[in-house]
């Protein structure tokens, strides 16, 4: 477990952008288990690759026009419960923060491991995840 101290601000970071902070399993079930529309869960972390171009890159993503209904964060390190509950909807791709995942209609339609995020720009994780809200929201 991280301090409050240090994840409070960066956790703020995506809630005052929009996304609801999910903190327990019954949170996380009643949104994923929800099987009309669309939902964005960014599984934040302290990481530098969040900082540095996860977090920018889905809040970039989410200003266009096009977007998921719902836009969810759970935070690995802080929130066990509600990450573990999470990722058991993001098989079959491995744990991993950051890493951000679409779902529509109860089902995963597009992922971004942390590999994809490590060395991509701001603007490539918007684009990527822009091409996904054009096909599935």
């Amino acid at each position: 477990m991280y301090p409050v101290e240090l994840t409070a601000p960066i956790a703020k970071d995506l809630t005052d952008n929009g996304f609801d902070g999910l903190t327990t399993a019954e949170e996380v079930k009643a949104v994923l288990d929800n099987k009309e529309g669309t939902a964005l869960v960014v599984v934040n972390s302290v990481c530098g690759c969040a900082a540095r171009h996860a977090r920018p890159g889905v809040k970039l993503a989410t200003q266009g026009e096009k977007r998921p209904d719902r836009l969810l964060t759970v935070f690995a390190g802080v929130d066990k419960e509600a990450t573990d509950t999470a990722r058991q909807y993001m098989v079959p791709y491995p744990p991993s923060s950051p890493c951000i995942a679409l779902f529509k209609d109860g089902k995963l339609v597009h992922f971004l491991e942390r590999h994809h995020i490590e060395g991509s720009t701001d603007e490539m994780i918007a684009a990527n995840l822009k091409m996904a809200f054009d096909h599935y929201c």
